[in-house]
């Protein structure tokens, strides 16, 4: 029997609005500590502050910490594969490329955790609508990429591949959290994820790119401060709230209204212009992902007939 979609009820959609505008500018804020810090910095800090907040949180609210050392391998690799690797190659690839075109490239995360829970799980299977959502999401990225963007390969592709594989990479955490931190409590999750992910940021950080330095700019810090404690730590917190009142399909609607914000801020803070097929790449692979979603269908059936 097929799962009831949950409705949103106003203070859902309140604070779904509030997630959406907080993760929408959360890749300004990036672009901002990239001009003084580098990406592996950058990430170093989103990680290590992040992580001591959700801590707090969970000691003060007296959640069980887990004991088990499977659990906390379970950790490293989700901190890998949520944090390390997308982080990091979407930090990069920001200095490439505009953060607008960054945060139309990351709605197709959804895409590939469909097709990651379609691989990994038998009740995932791929059906009609999700195989015509995933192949309307392929081609709103490659517009929106550009075809010219694989005859004459050069730093700018680069950094839009790479911003893929960072959506690839959270597809396959998506997985693993449901394989192995399912037990858990989220906040819980979300505080070992950080921890595991800082354990690797921090020291390649070190090595890579220098010791991390304190003395940075007001603009810089105040730019940590956001995409560390706002979009991460608090939004970690605001994102399990709205996916109880909500439900995961009605989340996904935050992934559509994420670009639209990061669209804006680049525009109007950094004089951004993004090229039309961007926007028309876009609109195909929100198209996609409402598909995924399954309410266009849904509409289409409950649409009373005429008689």
């Amino acid at each position: 029997m097929a799962a009831v979609q949950k409705t949103i009820s106003p203070r859902a959609w309140a604070e779904l609005f509030a997630l959406s505008l907080i993760w929408g500018a959360s890749f300004l804020s990036i672009r901002i500590a990239l001009d003084e810090i580098g990406p592996l910095t950058a990430v170093a800090h989103r990680t290590g502050w992040a992580m001591l907040i959700l801590w707090t949180y969970v000691l003060i609210r007296r959640l069980t910490i887990p004991t088990d050392l499977r659990v906390w391998g379970a950790f490293l690799v989700m901190g890998l594969l949520n944090n390390v690797i997308p982080f990091s190659l979407m930090a990069w690839g920001q200095l490439h490329i505009e953060t607008g075109l960054t945060s139309i490239l990351n709605a197709s995360t959804a895409v590939f955790g469909v097709i990651a829970a379609a691989i990994f799980f038998a009740d995932e299977r791929l059906t009609a609508r999700k195989a015509i959502g995933v192949a309307m999401g392929f081609v709103g990225v490659s517009t929106a990429i550009g075809l010219t963007a694989f005859k004459e390969f050069d730093i700018r592709s680069l950094g839009q591949l790479a911003v893929i594989a960072g959506t690839m990479s959270y597809a396959l955490a998506g997985v693993w959290a449901r394989k192995k931190l399912g037990h858990l409590k989220p906040q819980v999750a979300a505080a070992g994820m950080l921890a595991g992910a800082s354990v690797m940021t921090i020291p390649a950080a070190w090595i890579i790119e220098g010791p991390i330095r304190f003395d940075l700019a007001p603009q810089t810090w105040a730019a940590i401060s956001y995409y560390a404690i706002v979009a991460t730590a608090i939004a970690y917190m605001l994102y399990y709230r709205v996916l109880a009142m909500a439900g995961s399909g009605n989340l996904m609607l935050c992934t559509l209204l994420v670009a639209p914000v990061a669209i804006v801020l680049g525009a109007v803070v950094l004089s951004e212009a993004l090229p039309l097929r961007a926007y028309i790449g876009f609109g195909i692979l929100a198209t996609g992902l409402l598909i995924l979603d399954g309410r266009l269908f849904k509409a289409r059936q409950n649409r009373p007939r005429r008689t």
